[in-house]
């Protein structure tokens, strides 16, 4: 790598290992990226076969070659599925998946997922993903929408959560069968099956951590108009929560936890400490109770990297003025996001049947 110091190439190749660890993705190194590379640039952050930031700006995104097609049935699920623009002014669009359960007339819960990756890599159309917004659809049932918002480094956070905010506004007001300003049409799925009093905001990592951001933003924002400021349930799993100092049992290694700060200095363009409520929401406990839901599930594993920080959300909020309902599910002798690529396993199919019970009874 051109341009870096030994002990800047030491960095780069820990965030790359740290990184292969934490997300589902495989390395894939010899894929070639979007644009041409420029020999003379020095590499500011590389996440090998994801995504290069030069100390220019310039960024290269490598194509994710890992992704399926939405259908008309699942195989396994039967669950249908289709691609469509939720905010055509913003540009923001999703996955929607319709279960076999969804009969005329039948109103479900509706429950809406952000995807995982650090908030650099992933769209809804990645496979594990895929796989298991279809499968969750299934299980509940649901219609489950599942967002592609804007990555990092090319679209710092907060671009992530201004997204997620602008879908969960959008997504209510097609299950309301409201149209916007210019006359869009009405997302049919939802506006024929999406209950509007039934919404989960959910995701998994990164994807936990903005579930979480917009339901304080409904309430703080005052909700959503003719809506209220409140949705039905916030489902958390293995939420990428961190610190600047070890929280519990974390390692205090240092080059360890310099790895995750680092991921969090790019997505965020260095803009938000490692202590802002954004990442460490346990920070700011007067901003935490405005969490605009009734219900928190909080799922995470043994051995995920945040797990500590999942320990200390579900028993702070308890502790921090917020008024509902929250659930912890803790599984044993697992990693960070396991259910994605071991989701058939025994104990994924466990957390499945949780987060699906913990939707119906929202």
């Amino acid at each position: 790598m051109l341009g870096l110091s030994r002990r800047g190439l030491a960095a780069a190749l820990l965030v790359a290992a740290v990184a292969a660890l934490l997300f589902p993705l495989p390395f894939r190194r010899h894929l070639k990226p979007r644009t041409a590379t420029d020999p003379g640039s020095e590499l500011e952050f590389e996440w090998p076969g994801v995504v290069r930031l030069y100390k220019s700006g310039r960024v290269e995104r490598f194509d994710d070659p890992d992704t399926v097609p939405p259908s008309t049935a699942d195989p396994a699920t039967g669950v249908a599925s289709r691609d469509v623009i939720l905010d055509p002014a913003a540009n923001l669009s999703a996955r929607l998946y319709l279960p076999p359960a969804a009969e005329p007339g039948k109103k479900l819960p509706v429950v809406v997922f952000f995807h995982g990756g650090a908030f650099m890599a992933n769209t809804s159309a990645s496979r594990l993903y895929h796989l298991y917004a279809s499968s969750l659809a299934a299980e509940v049932p649901a219609v489950v929408v599942s967002v592609d918002y804007r990555l990092a480094p090319e679209h710092r956070v907060p671009a992530a959560y201004d997204d997620a905010f602008a879908a969960l506004k959008a997504v209510v007001a097609a299950c309301r069968a409201e149209s916007d300003s210019d006359g869009a049409e009405i997302e049919p799925w939802l506006a024929a099956h999406g209950d509007a009093s039934r919404v989960v905001l959910a995701g998994d990592s990164a994807g936990a951590n903005m579930a979480h951001h917009a339901a304080v933003r409904l309430r703080k924002e005052g909700g959503i108009e003719g809506y209220g400021d409140t949705v039905s349930g916030v489902a958390l799993l293995h939420p990428y929560f961190w610190g600047k100092a070890p929280l519990g049992g974390e390692t205090t290694d240092a080059g360890f936890r310099g790895a995750f700060d680092r991921a969090w200095e790019v997505a965020c363009g260095g803009a938000f400490g490692l202590d802002h409520p954004y990442i460490s929401p346990m920070a700011s406990p007067e901003e935490w109770r405005q969490l605009g839901s009734r219900r928190v599930l909080v799922i995470t594993a043994e051995q995920c990297w945040f797990v500590e920080r999942a320990r200390a959300y579900a028993e702070g909020i308890k502790k921090c003025g917020w008024e509902g309902e929250v659930e912890f599910y803790e599984t044993k002798g697992e990693g960070h996001v396991y259910f994605l690529a071991k989701h058939d396993s025994e104990n994924a199919v466990k957390d499945l049947a949780v987060v699906a019970d913990f939707v119906r009874r929202c």
